[in-house]
Parts: C-alpha cells; sequence; structure tokens
C-alpha cells in the first residue's frame, strides 16, 4: 500500500507574482520540475499531497494535517539558515520527511562552515578567507587570484566574470559589491583553474553510495570558464555537461565525494562539487544536500540518467531511504 506523501516547495512563479525579482527566486522551483516530481511520486503508487512553502507548511500543520512522510526540497528565502527552515518545522512535528536534517542544510549553505568541516575531517579544500566587513579585507593573505563569492546562495548568485580576482584593487571592489548586493559575508578562496565535476551520492552514512559524476565544461562562446549565475540560466546555449571519464581521476573524485557526504552528515541524495587545482588533484567546493529535481536541466537528474536510472526510480530512492530511517514511514 502506497504513502501519503506531502510535498514541500518553493515555487518560483508564486513568489514572482508576489513582487520578488527573477534573480531572488533564481534557486526556487518551476512548475514543469514541481509537476514531474508529483507525477514520479504517483508512478510509484503513492497519493501526493502539494503543500509549497514552509509558511504554508504551518498554516496546514495547525489546521491538523499530517503525512506518512513529506517530501521536501523547499529552499526558503532568507538568512543562512533557509533550507534548515522546512525540516525543523517536520521535527517539531515529528513528521518523517527526505533529505538532510537542519543542522545539516544550515551548515552545508554556509559554504565556509561545510569548508571548515571538510579540511578538519582530513580532506582536500582549497584555502579560503571570510569578509564579513570592509574591515576583514586587510586580512586576506591568500596568494592571487583568488576567487571571491556570497557565503550562503546557489544556482551562482552572486557570480560572474569578475569573480576571479588578480589583485588587492580587485579584491576590495567585489567584496564591497557583495556585501552590499548580498547582505552577507563573502567567501575569498583560491582560484581553481582546473576541470569541474559533480558527483551524485544517494542514500545515508554507511550505506551511502555514489551513483556517478558528471563534468562541467564551457562551451567556447561562453568565453569564460567560470560556472557563473549566466551560465547556469543560459546552460542549454554555453555549458556541456558530459559523463565524467572512468580512470583514476573520477575515482579519486568519487571516493572525496563519499567522504564529504558522510562527514558532513548528509541523507538520501546530494550533490559534490569539485574542481581541480593547477596541479590537477581534485578539491572540494561545495555540496548541495537539497539538489534540484528537475527531470532534464538539473544536475542529479542528469548524472541519473546517465547512469541507466529513470527518475522515478530516483525519487523511489530518496523514498526509501527516508522511509528506512524511521523503519517505514506508517
Amino acid at each position: 500500500m502506497g504513502l501519503r506523501i506531502g510535498l514541500v516547495y518553493d515555487l518560483r512563479s508564486e513568489y514572482l507574482a508576489r513582487g520578488y525579482d527573477a534573480h531572488a527566486v533564481a534557486e526556487f522551483d518551476s512548475q514543469e520540475t514541481i509537476s514531474a516530481l508529483e507525477e514520479a511520486i504517483r508512478s510509484l503508487g503513492h497519493v501526493v499531497e502539494r503543500i509549497g512553502s514552509a509558511r504554508a507548511l504551518c498554516e496546514s500543520l495547525v489546521a491538523g494535517r499530517r503525512w506518512d512522510l513529506v517530501f521536501n526540497i523547499a529552499e526558503g528565502l532568507s538568512g543562512r539558515c533557509r533550507e534548515a527552515q522546512a525540516p525543523a518545522i517536520l521535527e517539531l512535528y515529528d513528521i518523517p520527511y527526505t533529505f538532510s536534517d537542519p543542522l545539516v542544510c544550515a551548515a552545508t549553505l554556509d559554504k565556509a562552515v561545510a569548508k571548515q568541516i571538510v579540511h578538519s575531517g582530513g580532506l582536500p579544500t582549497a584555502r579560503f578567507a571570510v569578509v564579513e566587513g570592509k574591515g576583514d579585507l586587510a586580512k586576506v593573505r591568500l596568494p592571487y587570484p583568488l576567487f571571491a563569492k556570497p557565503i550562503a546562495e546557489g544556482t551562482g548568485k552572486g557570480i560572474d566574470g569578475a569573480s576571479k580576482i588578480d589583485s588587492r584593487k580587485e579584491l576590495t571592489d567585489v567584496c564591497r559589491r557583495l556585501l552590499e548586493t548580498f547582505s552577507q559575508p563573502v567567501l575569498v578562496e583560491e582560484y581553481l583553474p582546473g576541470r569541474e565535476f559533480t558527483t551524485a551520492v544517494l542514500g545515508g552514512g554507511a550505506d551511502a553510495t555514489v551513483l556517478g559524476s558528471m563534468e562541467i565544461t564551457m562551451r567556447p562562446k561562453a568565453r569564460s570558464d567560470i560556472y557563473s549565475y549566466e551560465m547556469k540560466e543560459r546552460c542549454e546555449e554555453l555549458v556541456d555537461y558530459s559523463p565524467m571519464p572512468r580512470g583514476r581521476l573520477r575515482k579519486q573524485v568519487e571516493q572525496l565525494a563519499l567522504r564529504s557526504y558522510r562527514l558532513l552528515g548528509c541523507r538520501d541524495a546530494a550533490r559534490v562539487d569539485f574542481r581541480c587545482d593547477k596541479q590537477r588533484r581534485p578539491l572540494f567546493l561545495e555540496v548541495n544536500p537539497l539538489p534540484g529535481l528537475n527531470p532534464t536541466h538539473s544536475d542529479l537528474p542528469m548524472i541519473a540518467t546517465q547512469e541507466g536510472m529513470s527518475y522515478a526510480g530516483l525519487i523511489g530512492s530518496i523514498i526509501d531511504s527516508a522511509c528506512r530511517r524511521r523503519g517505514g514511514c506508517k
């Protein structure tokens, strides 16, 4: 017998209708994604109820509604703990849900915290500094070139052609702009000039396994090798995604991905990103514990497809993993 599954998400069009600009809600989901996810869950024999945002979740819970499981992909609107909001609400009501818990969601959205945890576990990541205000710029003692981005944004927000920094003046100008635009600290790290990869991991703890890895390459017409907000918005035109060639480098990347995933405490599914340094060594960039689920445009489903797993199979794997934590969801 199937489960009664609630679907929690942030729908981009709803926020646009409320007056938010497209850049502010770039991480939110399209109607296409929500419909595909709902259809996949139903195809697995479950009953689906659309709940909506974390605020809508609160209203439903107060009204007495309950579910066997909540499939949560809500990103939240503001603050470095925004991805932890829906999971925290669900834990308060003791309702099982998919993906990582509030601690992991908050720690991984803050890219510096995630890098500190990974580094403390002995895994390689580029050296970095955090600029919380103009007074911190003088404390940045890293060799150029550098790379700067907001500390708690996704979808490449805040990343553009100026993100690669070659001088103190550029560092000052870029950090001041990011601080003013995003009202959050800036992560400044050593620039990594090599190839870029993303690895999908499924499951949790000792049972976590690598699904596969994908290489991300900018096309010549992109005129940049920086995987920026613009590149992601125009990915069909400017970006090539291809299975990472099998061999020593892929094995190394996937071992690092699995170790990072377990060290950070991710569960059900996540995507771990890497870029190579000038010695061609893969270094941890960040992890996304709430990966995009558009069946054709998001990295996790794309990796599943290249590895022979259907979209419904991927969603089923996530649901099964979440249910195993509770010994079943009934």
